[in-house]
């Protein structure tokens, strides 16, 4: 039992960075994906975008999902990887 245990950590200490929060992006604005990009990603995830800010280095969205609940979400402009906090770009 120990054993399977101890194994179980090592496997999450090996994945766990894959799962970690993507930071806002620092590269250039001429880098950042173009914000239609986002648009069509968030439409195939039955979200209609209300408005979408960029703040530093993130686009935060305000979006509706299919059953009219609101969302608020944030993603990396340069690889629009979502991030976990959805006031990642916010001072």
């Amino acid at each position: 039992m120990k054993r399977l245990i101890l194994l179980s950590l090592a496997a999450f200490a090996v994945t766990g960075p894959a799962f970690a929060a993507t930071a806002c992006s620092t590269a250039p604005e001429a880098q950042w994906q173009p914000q239609a990009k986002l648009e069509a990603m968030l439409k195939t995830q039955n979200l209609t975008p209300v408005q979408i800010k960029v703040e530093n280095g993130c686009y935060e969205v305000y979006a509706k999902d299919a059953s009219g609940k609101r969302v608020n979400a944030a993603y990396n402009a340069q690889t629009l990887a979502q991030v976990d906090n959805a006031e990642a770009g916010e001072n």
